[in-house]
């Protein structure tokens, strides 16, 4: 049977905690008889890692993983997928959105010789703002990854761990799991999953933070940018000379004054806009250089508990029980 590690990035999820683990664990035993479940806690601001580090005391297929600061869900994930020990990752979200029983499904189409499968929703269960900007993400997703399963892409996925491979290197801090993954394999699936609503809590992924989640994919790993600023500038410099040719052919071939001032001052806005556009565009990459050069990490970890597990093994039941409790 195939061995999966199920990567967890949690942020602000203690209300969740606990129930995820009574479904994840029997559907894991019944899927296969070899996996662990890593819990990346991103520095949020409630009690989800004493929940963790409990379970990891009681259950030592459990592995918890704190960040030392809140970085983000992908560079969370990123340090759970370099952290996993068998040869198929799956990866969920810690608010029991992504149910445990479609882990299966995703495992199956896998099977079939694909490297990354992706559980697209059947129906998303956000708000309208919420599902406007997860489509932007996914257009800005598709110039990024270049392939057509980018408007299928969701966090709940299964694929092969030798992927790490392709970024085994990676040190931007700018991380995206989904692009990263094309960079070892053009072979994507997708199934679709039940996607259960939010029973408690809200979503971390806010309208805002979604759109700046889909300019850092534009800037940080697609050059469509750049080609926009091109077009843009080609578009208004031919503006221009059609402009000149209109002066030149009606006014003074033809006889007559040129008009003043709105018409030299709309022509500086043009171009006036259109090198301050570029530049902006240009000092987006210059600054990611600049973070390039400062080597700055995409995270650090402060506590592993396979660490402790290794020095002081904890006797536990090959049957999981229920979890009422962490006393």
């Amino acid at each position: 049977m195939t061995s999966v590690s199920i990567v967890i990035p949690v942020y602000n999820a203690e209300g969740s905690l606990k129930e995820l683990y009574n479904r994840l664990i029997p559907a894991m035993e019944t899927a296969t008889n070899q996996f662990e479940v890593i819990m990346v806690e991103d520095c949020g601001a409630d009690n989800s890692w004493d929940i963790i580090s409990k379970l990891a005391e009681r259950d030592q297929r459990i592995r918890a993983i704190r960040l030392s600061r809140n970085y983000g869900q992908h560079n969370a994930l990123l340090c759970g997928i370099r952290a996993a020990r068998y040869s198929t990752i799956v990866t969920m979200d810690d608010d029991l959105q992504n149910p445990v029983s479609e882990i299966p499904v995703l495992l199956a189409k896998l099977a079939e010789g694909y490297d990354v499968v992706y559980g697209t929703p059947q129906k998303e269960q956000h708000g309208m703002l919420r599902n406007i900007a997860s489509r932007i993400t996914k257009l800005a997703l598709k110039s990024a990854m270049g392939v057509d399963t980018a408007g299928n892409v969701s966090a709940f996925r299964a694929f092969r761990s030798r992927l790490r491979e392709g970024f085994k290197e990676y040190r931007s801090p700018f991380v995206s799991i989904d692009v990263l993954l094309t960079w070892s394999t053009s072979s994507f699936a997708a199934v679709s999953v039940f996607h259960e609503s939010r029973q408690q809590g809200k979503s971390n992924y806010t309208f805002s933070k979604l759109i700046r989640h889909a300019l850092n994919l534009m800037t940080g790993f697609s050059t469509l940018p750049l080609q926009i600023a091109s077009f843009t500038g080609f578009a208004f410099t031919f503006l221009g000379i059609c402009l000149l040719i209109y002066v030149v052919s009606k006014y003074l071939l033809l006889g007559g004054s040129v008009p003043g001032f709105t018409f030299l001052a709309s022509i500086i806005a043009i171009f006036s806009g259109v090198q301050l556009f570029t530049l902006g565009i240009f000092g987006e990459y210059l600054a990611r250089i600049h973070f390039r050069t400062m080597d700055r990490p995409p995270y650090l970890v402060t506590f592993d508990s396979s660490s402790s597990h290794a020095t002081n093994p904890i006797a536990i039941n090959n049957k999981a029980e229920e979890y009422d409790g962490l006393s």
